[in-house]
């Protein structure tokens, strides 16, 4: 397989059943993306972008297909394993920041760390670094509740990118966030896509989704459009004149 490659997905169902009927959330889906690819996946409700979100990050997994990410053979792996190929590969950011209320932001941060077995003293160090990375060194020691939107997002950012992992998987990011907010967070994510991480972005938000340079349509279960995002292309091009 072309080692540029992250995620390869070929002919992809995925079918629910619904009491005697059945859903086809997914129909015949063959996608690559390679490292460092900057994604965003759109779609309207009930177009398959979330069930898709949800094979890509390993959560569910496909009726039929194969899914290869990052060289691994997904559809081979049992439960363990694919909670160990998340933790290890991907981090996740959520619309609704899945923070833990009572706890600090480096107790937040560290929880991926937790699972991976890394030591207390070391889970702290990477935690502070990790917070260090999305701006928030004066908010270390602060609960989600004491901190704005955008803070919770930052900190839902540090948990993502705390274990080094391959793909930023983000669902709706900015869903939760006012519009200059979340306009604070899609630079980080241009800055985490420069930095060498490859980002996959669901949204159903035309705005957020020209941020990416590739852009993904769904409708039905079906990819209907896959293109370079030349509006974003140009802007580059002009910040570098």
């Amino acid at each position: 397989m072309d080692e540029s490659l992250i995620i390869k997905l070929d002919n992809i169902i995925k079918r629910y059943e619904m009491g005697e009927n059945q859903v086809l959330a997914l129909d015949d889906i063959s996608l690559e993306i390679k490292k460092n690819e900057y994604v965003a996946i759109m779609g309207p409700s009930g177009s398959g972008k979330t069930t898709l979100m949800s094979i890509i990050g390993c959560l569910d997994t496909p009726s039929s297909g194969t899914y290869y990410l990052d060289g691994e053979n997904v559809e081979v792996m049992d439960d363990n394993e694919l909670a160990d190929v998340r933790n290890r590969k991907i981090g996740f950011v959520f619309q609704t920041f899945n923070l833990l209320p009572r706890e600090n932001c480096i107790k937040n941060v560290e929880l991926p760390l937790i699972y991976a077995g890394v030591k207390a003293d070391q889970r702290e160090e990477l935690a502070i670094q990790a917070l260090k990375n999305v701006g928030l060194e004066d908010r270390m020691f602060h609960k989600p509740p004491e901190l704005s939107g955008g803070q919770r997002q930052r900190v839902a950012v540090a948990r993502a990118l705390v274990n080094n992992p391959s793909i930023i998987l983000a669902d709706e990011p900015t869903g939760n966030l006012d519009t200059k907010t979340g306009d604070e967070i899609m630079k980080l994510f241009h800055k985490l896509w420069q930095s060498g991480h490859t980002i996959i972005l669901v949204t159903h938000e035309e705005d957020i989704a020209l941020n990416a340079k590739r852009i993904i349509r769904l409708r039905d279960g079906k990819i209907i459009d896959d293109y370079v995002n030349t509006h974003q292309i140009l802007i580059e091009d002009q910040k570098n004149i």
